[in-house]
This record gives structure tokens, sequence and C-alpha cells, in this order.
């Protein structure tokens, strides 16, 4: 935006255009006198019809980004400037379309969410100038999903602090509500208005906030994706201060709802995020948010599958399995689907800035161990049954044998193991794939326990015999034991192949991305591989799978649907 701005040199004058805010900022030498006209300027801003706001809040924003921990704008009226500036945007349709005065409202609650993130005292401050019923207005959709996107991520920045979180709470039940349709619709809302909109009719402002004038359609598209999911996981952000506090927890757990949380993803462009999993967790957490959860199957299961992936929230999974298990109120619920997945992770290590993690694990399915094993309890399940007796004799009644071997008996066993190993991959590679699989099934029946580096190999390789025979469940299975015995910094690749194969047969997308992802990562690490490529069947899997948990495809598939 180009504008003249001249100063007489030789007599003093008063300049009338809003420009001077930088005029201020740069050449004001008085820091008094600097903080008196910045603060002017900020009572004067919303007052003023002046074409030259929008660069005084485009660099505002970029201030507030940068340096949001600077108390120098807060303590001068910024909130109440960008509380008004909202409000005239809203109230005023004339103006908000005049000029590029449009950009305005978003920059106004982005600058508020981004001096509220980090200091209470900001909050306070901005809760005292008003900025909340604003930024309700544009939670309400009074503007567009872009400006409900930055003022959603401001209420959650107000309602984390707990001096601001009262003044949020007023409107309690309308947040909540709010807050759970747009997680449940936002991704659906941001395809059907922008992504599926032609070029030509996508509304202007959208697509240079998006880019920042920098880009063409593929940028525009591959920001609102980020941003799309900005949207959701900054409305399960806000829940999540509410569920902290067991606040509104009848209205978030409907069941619905509560399904809807299994496919809200962070995706790859918002890995920081734990969306729906981490509100999942906080639920989990207290009584009727576990009682909740644990009478869904389509959550349980959810949070298996997570626990047996590569995704960065795989402990926030576990977590919430430890806690509906450790409760007696919900644990004969869940055990039966919950103990044949958990065992497959009794051997995990250290995980999630957690020691130990298999320990605490075996702890949570045996708790009650002793009323099985003498028949004073009974589950449904045959299998879950099995799980906890594999678990018992793995990590108790095994552990004490080894504990008496002689180590002329542990020389024997390994030499025994490495024929019947031997046997195994000759059966495999002969064919007969179900004798490879009693073979190393065997071998690791014998296999003494600190021989990790060989139970991991005939781990692998029966989850690979498993595959063959389209056992999907018993793969994955194999290939999770063989993970928890690898190294956390560096898994084992075979096996991460091999689990993203299975649970790609098994239709779970995500989980089959992620493991992909995390052996192309490795495999382009690894000094074996050093200057090579990924492998074309990773490359395929990989961009199968992003094809296929791409944050729009559901929206895309329904809106064809309707066309058809």
């Amino acid at each position: 935006m180009e504008f003249e701005h001249q100063h007489n040199t030789t007599t003093e004058t008063t300049c009338t255009i809003l420009s001077c805010f930088f005029c201020t900022m740069m050449n004001e030498p008085d820091p008094s006198l600097r903080r008196v006209k910045i603060s002017k300027c900020f009572k004067e801003i919303p007052l003023n019809d002046d074409q030259e706001h929008v660069l005084v809040l485009s660099g505002l924003w970029n201030i507030a980004m940068t340096q949001p921990d600077d108390p120098e704008f807060p303590s001068l009226g910024i909130f109440e400037c960008m509380a008004k500036l909202i409000l005239k945007g809203i109230n005023d349709k004339a103006w908000l379309l005049k000029d590029q005065n449009i950009y305005i409202p978003y920059y106004a609650a982005h600058i508020i969410g981004s001096y509220t993130m980090n200091k209470s005292q900001f909050a306070e401050k901005a809760t005292k100038s008003g900025v909340i019923l604003p930024l309700m207005e544009l939670l309400r959709g009074k503007i567009s999903w872009v400006e409900q996107r930055v003022a959603v991520r401001a209420l959650g920045h107000l309602a984390n602090h707990d001096s601001t979180f009262e003044p949020i709470a007023v409107h309690e039940v309308e947040i909540i509500q709010l807050a759970m349709k747009i997680a449940s619709t936002c991704v659906d809302e941001v395809y059907d208005k922008f992504i599926a909109v032609k070029d030509s009719k996508k509304l202007k402002y959208h697509c240079d906030l998006l880019t920042r004038g920098l880009g063409g359609l593929e940028i525009e598209n591959r920001k609102a994706e980020e941003w799309a999911s900005h949207l959701q996981c900054w409305s399960l952000y806000l829940l999540n201060c509410f569920a902290c506090k067991e606040r509104s927890l009848s209205l978030i757990c409907k069941k619905e709802f509560l399904k809807d949380l299994c496919g809200m993803w962070g995706g790859l462009a918002n890995r920081t995020s734990p969306a729906g999993v981490g509100l999942i967790r906080t639920l989990c957490q207290t009584k009727s948010g576990k009682t909740s959860v644990a009478d869904l199957k389509e959550v349980i299961e959810f949070l298996c599958n997570l626990s047996r992936s590569s995704d960065d929230w795989q402990y926030t999974a576990i977590d919430s399995l430890l806690l509906i298990l450790k409760d007696p109120d919900t644990r004969y619920k869940v055990i039966d689907i919950v103990a044949p997945i958990l065992v497959d992770l009794v051997e995990l290590g250290s995980f999630g800035g957690s020691s130990n993690v298999g320990d605490t694990i075996t702890q949570a399915l045996l708790q009650d161990y002793h009323k099985i094993k003498y028949g004073t309890l009974k589950l449904k399940s045959k299998r879950a049954e099995k799980a906890l007796g594999e678990t018992w004799d793995l990590k108790v009644e095994r552990k004490k044998r080894e504990k008496l071997m002689s180590k002329q008996e542990v020389r024997e066993r390994k030499l025994l193991v490495g024929k019947l190993k031997m046997n195994g991959n000759l059966m495999f590679w002969s064919g007969d794939i179900e004798e490879a699989v009693m073979k190393y099934s065997e071998a690791l029946s014998l296999c003494p326990l600190k021989m990790k580096k060989e139970r991991l190999v005939l781990y692998s390789n029966r989850a690979q015999c498993n595959l063959l025979l389209r056992n999907t469940e018993a793969a994955i299975s194999d290939a999770t034991r063989a993970l928890c015995l690898s190294n956390a910094a560096s898994p084992h690749g075979k096996s991460l192949w091999r689990r993203s194969q299975a649970y790609d047969m098994k239709g779970l997308a995500k989980e089959s991305l992620m493991d992909c992802l995390v052996f192309a990562s490795d495999w382009l690490k690894s000094e074996k591989c050093k200057g090579t490529k990924i492998p074309y069947y990773a490359s395929r899997m990989i961009n199968k799978q992003m094809n296929a948990t791409w944050i729009f495809a559901s929206a895309k598939l329904g809106r064809e649907k309707n066309e058809a």
C-alpha cells in the first residue's frame, strides 16, 4: 500500500494520517512522549475512518506475533482498541466493506490472541477492556470462518488462565455448544466455502490472508487445510479448558460428539495439537467423562489403534486406556477389548516422558489377575483372558524361571533358538508359511527375555508370515512387540513397514501412514541408505494414505454424493 507522508522540517506540525503511528514508533526519542502518542493512536483509530487502518493493524499483528510478551502495547490500550474495531466491523457493514477494512476484524482478534497467549496479566487487562463480547460475536460466525478461527484461538487463551476463566465462563453453555459445533463441522464448511469454490468466486481477502500475498492456488489450498485444522483443534482446546475444570461435562460427553472426536486429528500440518485424543484423555481424568468414554466401543477401539501406532500422541491414547482400566467402575466395561491390545505393549520402555511404560501397563492389566487365575472371576472374552495369562507368564513367571537358569542353559537355549530361527527362515523361503510361523513361535517361547535383538527379529519375521497369511491382527501384534523391543530413537524399520502394510489391509489409513512416514524418515537417516531415495513401495504407500487421510476427503465425498 503506497501513501505519501511529508514532514515540515522547519516548523513543528501535527501529522493527521494514522501511519504516523509508525513515525511515533521509530522517530520519537522521548519514551514518555512516545507512550502518550501511542496511547492516543489506540484511542483514535476506532473513531476515524482512514484507509490506513489496515496498514497499522498489519504492523501491530506482526509485532504481537513476534513479541507477545512485550507489555508496552497491552499497557497503552491496545485491547480496547481491538475490541472496538471488531464491533465496528460487525455492526457497520458499509464500513467493513469499504477500502480494505474487511481485513481489520481478523487482525484485531489475532492480536488479542497473541498478547493473551502467555501472560495472565495481559489476559486480565484484555477482559477488563471488553474483548470477550466482540470475540463471542466472531465465534458465532458473524463474519466468516476465517475470523472465527482467530476468535476461538483468543477465547481459548483467555479460558486457559485461571484469573480470566470465570469471565469467559459467563458464556459457558453457548461457548461449549458453539465450540462443539465448530469442531464437528468446520472442515466441511471450509471445504464448501473455500476449497470447492471456483477461483474467480473465492473471497479475495481470504486468499490474501492465507498466502500473505505470496503464492497461488496450491499454497492457498494448503494453507486452507492448515487453517481448517487450526479451527478444529483450537475449538477442542477451548473445550478442554472447561473439561479440565470438570465444567459442562454433560454437554461435552454427548455420544455422537465423542465418536466425532475419534476422527479429529491435527494432521501433518498441525502435529503439535493432540486434537480429539487430547480432549478424550482430559475427560478420562474425570469420573463422569471416563464413564462416558468407556461406554462407547468405537472410542475404545480408536484408543487401542492409536496406542499401537507411530502417532505423536500414542502415549496420550495409552494413558487414556490406563485411566479407564485402573478405575474398578469402568475396568470391566473395556477390558475385553483393551487387554488383547495392551499386552503387545508390556515391554515398552521409557516413552512419552514416562519411564517403564511397559511395567505400568503390566500393573494395570494384572491388578486383579489372581481372581481370574483362581477362577473367581470370568471375563466375557477368552481372548482377553488369554492376553492376561500371557502377560502374567511373560512378566512374572518367565522372569522367575530365567533367573534360575545357569549360564550353560542360556547358551544351549541360544543355540536352539538360532536353529529354530534358521529352520523358520527355510520354511518361509520354501513357501511353507504356516510351518515357519510355528518355528518362530517355538523359538520365541524358548528365547531368554534378555536376548532382545533375537526376539525382535523373531517377532518381526512372524509378523511378515502373518501378513502373507492375511492375518492382519496377528501381524500388527507381532510388529508392535518387535518395535517395543527396538530402540525408541531408531525403531526397527522392517517392523514399521510390516505394520504399515497390516494397517493398510485393515483400512486404517492414518495408522498406516504414520508408520510408513517413520519408516521413510529412518531410511533417509540410515548410513546404509545415505544418498538414496525412499523406496518406491514406501512412496506409493505414503501417497495412498495421504490421499485417504486428507482432511477434506470426507467433505469432498459428501459433496460428490449430494451432487450425484
